[in-house]
């Protein structure tokens, strides 16, 4: 019986290292399929201001070293994986300011696109990247606790798949709920997790709730803020003196014409 469990743990931690590099494509899969096809449809510009550019870069970038980070684990390079991942001690706080003022850009200048109400696309993308920040960072200090640390930064990484899926779904056909289920799709990652936790393990770790809860209850607070007189102070706060002040927040924008 000794023999047979000291056999399984590897067969197990070789199955986990499979699971985590295959999610890891699969998710850079989801956001370069949606970013492309934005691209082919003529939806994105190389003439975009140069903040969008930066964003993109640091968002890819941040996706080609989630990427190498999970295939240096699996090759048993972990000795290369800590010290490269001291790089997302800068690389986050670099994204999270990039994107917010991408997220502010837009709206002060309102160009919104037209299945998000301007609060919404305000709130929900503030929400996603507090929770990306929020899981990643917790990852980071949980460094030390494998189990917990490579869960985490998973659901990290799924959080930011919602603008991928948002670019591959028929997003004028989900309004009014477009964002709302761009963030949905977004949970197929850490839903897969459980259940290739409970095959492999026969249990579930309590890191994927806790991911779920921080992309789910972002989300949530996200929506309560929007209906509420404080959402509204803030988001005319953050378009005074602009053409986003001029748009109704709460109002959807028509569609461009074709």
């Amino acid at each position: 019986m000794a023999t047979l469990a000291t056999q399984a743990a590897p067969a197990r931690a070789n199955a986990e290292e499979r699971f985590f590099m295959t999610a890891a494509l699969a998710m850079a899969g989801v956001v370069i399929a949606g970013f492309s096809l934005n691209a082919l449809m003529g939806r994105s510009s190389f003439s975009a201001p140069l903040p969008v550019h930066i964003h993109a870069l640091l968002f890819m970038g941040w996706m080609s070293l989630y990427v190498v980070q999970n295939a240096l684990v699996a090759t048993g390079n972990v000795g290369v994986h800590k010290r490269l991942g001291w790089l997302s001690a800068f690389w986050i706080p670099a994204m999270i300011a990039a994107a917010l003022f991408v997220i502010v850009g837009m709206v002060r200048r309102g160009t919104v696109p037209f299945f998000f109400a301007p609060i919404h696309f305000l709130s929900f993308d503030t929400m996603i990247l507090a929770s990306f920040a929020g899981l990643a960072g917790t990852a980071i200090r949980l460094r030390r606790r494998t189990d917990w640390h490579r869960r985490l930064m998973f659901c990290a990484m799924a959080a930011l798949t919602g603008p991928g899926f948002g670019r591959l779904l028929p997003m004028p056909l989900l309004i009014p709920y477009a964002a709302e289920t761009a963030v949905a799709a977004s949970l197929i990652f850490p839903a897969w997790g459980i259940l290739s936790d409970r095959r492999r393990l026969g249990r579930i770790h309590a890191a994927w709730w806790w991911g779920l809860a921080a992309i789910i209850g972002g989300q949530l607070l996200a929506e309560l803020v929007s209906h509420t007189a404080l959402g509204l102070s803030l988001y005319s706060w953050v378009a005074a003196g602009s053409p986003g002040a001029l748009i109704s927040p709460t109002a959807f924008p028509a569609p461009p014409l074709a």
